[in-house]
């Protein structure tokens, strides 16, 4: 039996997943930095491949340092801290989880969209309280709602679907539009923001996309608008959006991602108008599983001698 392919993972993995990985690779797994310095000194000569995720990533510099490598793969969608340049220099394939955890990402930007129109951690609050419906503002409906989508790519796409079964009209921002798409699109995201009730934030990371939404853009979407982000943090003015919040000029935020990460976003923590979570929108079971099968099939494809499944 010829050796296994050496690898280098970098992102976190299940036990269960290591060694799914594990039964067809040589295996090194180095996901902290001490690790992960350690892996690329010790070993970076040996390593054909590298599995990270897009905001882990991998630098030019510990590209430089594996001269074997000939494969770069994102395990999810998103791929912003990947040296593309540096790789196409080399001719190294590149690959990401495209599609693996799209269902997952718009499941739960739905229920964040859903949780913070109608206000369901004050209710849920308010009700542990003890306090009763007749001393409660109403809040709004979701149906019959504008829904305004910055970034109308896949995950884009099955969130205007799901908004369809609310009945919501949608509009979307890209930077051209899309293609065969049936929703209306917007020259600028202001005139979107203006137009729409909730802002839903979907487009790649990036300093391409750094703080699109901006003062003028939260201003636009006005007092009675929401902005729900499930991209990156960095697409969105965290000091802007917590001035807009706390002075009322937009009506709430669903965040699953915020520019702090890991660490919590304290300047939005003192505020009831908020919905966090700790970027979880593309987690579940089912999305790891579809996203670690992915990069079995990228692999396995590229050293086949066939080419990736999903080629960035």
């Amino acid at each position: 039996m010829p050796d296994k392919i050496p690898l280098l993972v970098l992102n976190s993995l299940s036990s269960a997943h290591q060694a799914q990985i594990a039964a067809v690779y040589d295996l090194t797994y180095a996901p902290t930095a001490a690790e992960r310095a350690a892996a690329i000194a010790a070993h970076g000569a040996r390593f054909r491949a590298v599995l990270t995720i897009g905001v882990v990533g991998l630098t030019p510099e510990e590209l430089a340092a594996m001269p074997k490598v000939e494969l770069v793969c994102a395990m999810g969608a998103g791929y912003e801290g990947l040296p593309l340049e540096a790789a196409r220099a080399r001719g190294i394939a590149l690959a990401n989880g495209a599609g693996t955890n799209d269902d997952c990402v718009a499941d739960h930007a739905f229920g964040l969209l859903i949780g913070i129109v109608r206000g369901i951690r004050t209710l849920d609050r308010l009700c542990r309280e003890g306090v009763w419906r007749e001393a409660i503002p109403q809040p709004p409906n979701v149906s019959g709602k504008r829904l305004g989508i910055l970034g109308l790519g896949t995950i884009g796409q099955k969130i205007a679907r799901r908004a369809a079964g609310f009945d919501m009209a949608v509009g979307y921002h890209n930077r051209k539009p899309r293609e065969g798409a049936a929703q209306r699109y917007f020259d600028s995201l202001q005139a979107l923001a203006a137009w729409a009730d909730v802002l839903m934030v979907a487009t790649p990371g990036g300093p391409g996309t750094r703080h699109l939404v901006d003062a003028a853009v939260l201003d636009a979407l006005g007092p009675q608008g929401f902005l729900v982000n499930i991209s990156r943090g960095s697409v969105v003015d965290t000091e802007a959006l917590a001035g807009a919040l706390r002075e009322g000029r937009i009506a709430g935020a669903g965040l699953d991602v915020y520019e702090s990460e890991p660490h919590r976003p304290e300047v939005l923590i003192g505020l009831d108008n908020v919905l966090l979570t700790p970027h979880m929108a593309g987690w579940s079971p089912e999305a790891t599983q579809a996203s670690v099968d992915r990069f079995m099939a990228n692999a396995e494809g590229h050293f086949a001698g066939r080419g990736v499944v999903s080629p960035i």
